[in-house]
């Protein structure tokens, strides 16, 4: 299989609003040792993408600063965490059989080579990721999916949503017959967590609004709470002997207000901060209940791995709320922002 020279992509330029993302003609990255290079088929959309390019993510010691995932970013910068394509080639020493292949890339950098290995970097943030025609990735990041019956589009949906999804679950050590708590339930990752946990067997109660509702019911949530009324009211009626798990991607007053109504030794695991980072809660609820608040930023390989077996399944069906030309990626990021749509945006190069 033989690739171009020249690809079309967008980079971020700096740090700043969708202006900042430019088209441009680039070189096909080479792929180096150790490497594949794939051929995007779709690429899908993330808050991380908003935040990276917005430099949200703040520091240690200075929460306000502009900043990307794990801290400056070399610019222009080729975002795109979620890429499911096809291996156009391969480095030296990757075995040549995976040219070919239909693959979703895992994005996470870790901090190790182990299965329970922690992400300290994102293909997108801290490489160059999938706005673009080519990519390249590691060649143990790559996953065959070459018999699963999901599109690209659907392929390119779960990494980053499903696998943190995923990663909050093992984390909240949910299981079968739980009651779950899933704020933020139309977006992406709350999306997930709804149809991942319903998958798990678990009593499913989703937080969403207005004319959202009724796809999160649809997704799998058993019952759902309208965050417009009053929230701990209706959590209350729906789970009336409490909450086993929480999977809060909106943070901010909702974790004062939903720790009380965790169960005894009940898990509240945190992966955004829609509603604001700086959280305040009493800290009776937490130790005299045996409570734990848990952090949880995407997944670890292992993770990944259960991810991408139910992929090949079909078992998760991701819902995809949009399609964009890689040439209107600012659009397509503006929609994302708007918050208004349920289920993933995916672009196409």
């Amino acid at each position: 299989m033989t690739t171009p020279e020249i690809m079309r992509a967008v980079r971020a330029t700096a740090h700043g609003g969708p202006e900042v993302l430019e088209p441009a003609e680039v070189a096909v990255p080479a792929p180096r040792p150790g490497e594949v290079l794939v051929r995007v088929g779709a690429v899908a959309l993330n808050n991380t993408d908003l935040w990276t390019r917005e430099g949200a993510y703040g520091r240690p010691g200075a929460p306000t600063a502009r900043s990307g995932w794990r801290g400056p970013l070399d610019f222009p910068r080729i975002q795109g965490a979620d890429v499911a394509g096809r291996v156009a080639a391969v480095g030296a020493g990757v075995d040549g059989s995976l040219v070919g292949l239909r693959v979703v890339v895992d994005p996470a950098i870790y901090d190790g080579d182990g299965p329970d290995a922690n992400p300290v970097g994102l293909m997108g943030s801290e490489r160059d990721g999938g706005y673009a025609e080519y990519v390249t990735a590691p060649a143990d990041r790559v996953h065959d999916v070459t018999e699963s019956p999901l599109t690209d589009d659907q392929l390119a949906a779960l990494p980053t949503a499903y696998g943190t999804a995923l990663g909050m679950i093992e984390r909240g050590r949910l299981r079968e017959g739980e009651t779950v708590l899933v704020s933020g339930a139309s977006g992406g990752v709350g999306l997930a967590a709804v149809q991942l946990a319903r998958a798990r067997g678990a009593r499913v109660v989703a937080m969403s609004s207005g004319t959202k509702i009724d796809a999160v019911r649809e997704a799998g949530a058993h019952e759902v709470v309208d965050r417009a009324g009053d929230v701990t009211g209706q959590i209350r009626a729906a789970a009336p002997k409490g909450v086993d798990v929480a999977l809060d991607v909106v943070a901010g007053e909702l974790v004062g207000e939903g720790l009380p109504l965790l169960r005894e030794g009940g898990r509240w695991v945190v992966a955004g901060a829609l509603g604001g980072y700086d959280v305040a809660f009493d800290v009776r609820r937490l130790y005299l209940h045996n409570a734990q608040v848990i952090g949880s930023a995407m997944h670890t390989p292992a993770h990944f791995g259960l991810l991408m077996d139910l992929a090949r399944q079909g078992r998760v069906r991701p819902v995809i709320a949009a399609v964009f030309p890689l040439a209107r990626a600012a659009a397509a990021q503006e929609e994302l922002a708007r918050r208004s749509h349920v289920g993933k945006i995916v672009m196409r190069p």
